[in-house]
């Protein structure tokens, strides 16, 4: 299956006019901190997919990898009362099993929100399609792309 997700991801950001930047880490980028390891940059530069349930809707947020999500700052953006999904329920919503969830190319494109703490970086890496498929991207691009919102959505220490 993770073929074609990441086919769909590939497709996705041409479609959108972005360029061809997945690369496969066979080793596997399935945490934030693996991820980091494998394309050699900091965690924050990780935009994590955080798959929530809002109902019966996805909510997707796209979190710093360093940061965790406050689900009342989530629920507040969208106006969804959100909690954690299950994978088989990601997996049938968005089309990606977790670990691999990107930005874009979702089956039925969700509500999204973009940590506001990844503008800080020049280039961040989105999974694509597999846990073991990264992209990279710019901040605005991730934005664009994913047709998200910016927000701030880290839980505060």
């Amino acid at each position: 299956m993770s073929g074609g997700s990441v086919e769909r991801v590939r497709a996705a950001l041409l479609a959108a006019g972005h360029g061809d930047t997945v690369q496969a880490f066979p080793e596997g980028t399935r945490s934030a901190a693996e991820a980091a390891a494998a394309v050699g940059c900091e965690v924050a530069q990780i935009a994590k997919s955080i798959v929530l349930r809002g109902g019966e809707r996805a909510v997707l947020v796209i979190a710093s990898g360093a940061n965790r999500v406050d689900m009342a700052k989530v629920a507040a953006a969208t106006g969804f009362h959100v909690k954690r999904a299950d994978g088989s329920w990601v997996r049938d919503v968005t089309g990606f099993a977790i670990g691999g969830v990107a930005p874009l190319g979702h089956i039925s494109p969700p509500p999204v929100l973009v940590d506001e703490d990844l503008f800080r970086f020049e280039r961040v890496w989105a999974a694509a399609g597999s846990p073991r498929h990264v992209f990279a991207t710019t901040p605005a691009e991730l934005l664009r792309l994913s047709g998200g919102t910016r927000a701030d959505v880290k839980e505060s220490a």
